[in-house]
Formats: C-alpha cells, structure tokens, sequence
C-alpha cells in the first residue's frame, strides 16, 4: 500500500484506502499540494498499553507550586 495519497486521489477510492489500512495495519498520509494534512491508522482498542508505558515517568514533587529551576535562570541571578 502507498504511504501517502493526494486528496484528490484519495477522494473516489477513500473506502479502498480504508480497507487497506484495517488489513494492512499500516498508516496513510493524505496530501494535500504535497503537504501532508491528515493521517489514517487503524483502531487500537488497548489504552492499558498506552497507560503503562507512562508508568513511572512522572516525577514526584513535594511542592507543585514551588518554581522550579530558580537557580538556573540567569535573570534572577
């Protein structure tokens, strides 16, 4: 399948294209004057996945409202 389809290309052939993309699994750039404007994937129904790559990157603060990095900035030097 092609990674990426003009608008204009796209427009008669869209059920095509969406066909592919559910069997394929693989995403679809549509062009527009060869920019890209918008993206097809396929529907993942697993946001526990999503959830646990997240696990364990927020870091904790004791404070939220305590600026951060008051020693970093030139300006308050």
């Amino acid at each position: 399948m092609e990674k990426s389809v003009s608008k204009s290309k796209f427009k008669p052939q869209a059920l095509k294209y969406f066909r592919q993309v559910q069997e394929t699994g693989r995403e679809l750039i549509i062009t527009d004057h060869a920019k890209p404007v918008l993206k097809i994937i396929p529907f993942q129904d697993v946001p526990e996945d999503v959830v646990k790559e997240l696990r364990h990157t927020v870091v904790r603060y004791d404070d939220p409202t305590e600026p951060v990095g008051d020693t970093e900035w030139e300006a308050l030097r």
